[in-house]
């Protein structure tokens, strides 16, 4: 079964940059679309951005555009996102996951899947 291993985050200032990853044990992200979400407490996941399909661009969160950047890394079975000028809006746990072909273009959660642990980023004013 194929696991995803988010790891990077952690307790940072307003304004800083952390860069997030997530590891898959199996080349899941082979044509698919890496995704990134978030949940705050108390809120439900919410759509943070997701590759683009072949020569398009990502799809961000309005929230987030500007700030964040996703990657991937074929080689190493592995995503990024690199936030940057965090704010204390951005605190929530972060998971990645990808949907199945006859979701892409989708930003709902639960048309996405499987799921990490999620990794925690806490961003203190």
């Amino acid at each position: 079964q194929v696991q995803l291993v988010e790891s990077g985050g952690g307790f940072v200032q307003a304004g800083d940059s952390v860069r997030l990853s997530c590891a898959a044990s199996g080349r899941i992200f082979d044509n698919s679309l890496p995704a990134w979400f978030r949940q705050a407490p108390g809120k439900e996941r919410e759509f943070v951005a997701v590759e683009g399909w072949r020569d398009s661009s990502p799809l961000y969160a309005d929230s987030v555009k500007g700030r964040f950047t996703i990657s991937r890394d074929d080689a190493k079975n592995t995503v990024y996102l690199q936030m940057n000028s965090l704010e204390a809006g951005d605190k929530a746990l972060y998971y990645c996951t990808k949907p199945p072909y006859s979701k892409f273009g989708s930003t709902a959660a639960r048309d996405f899947g499987p799921w990490g642990q999620g990794t925690q980023v806490t961003v203190s004013s």
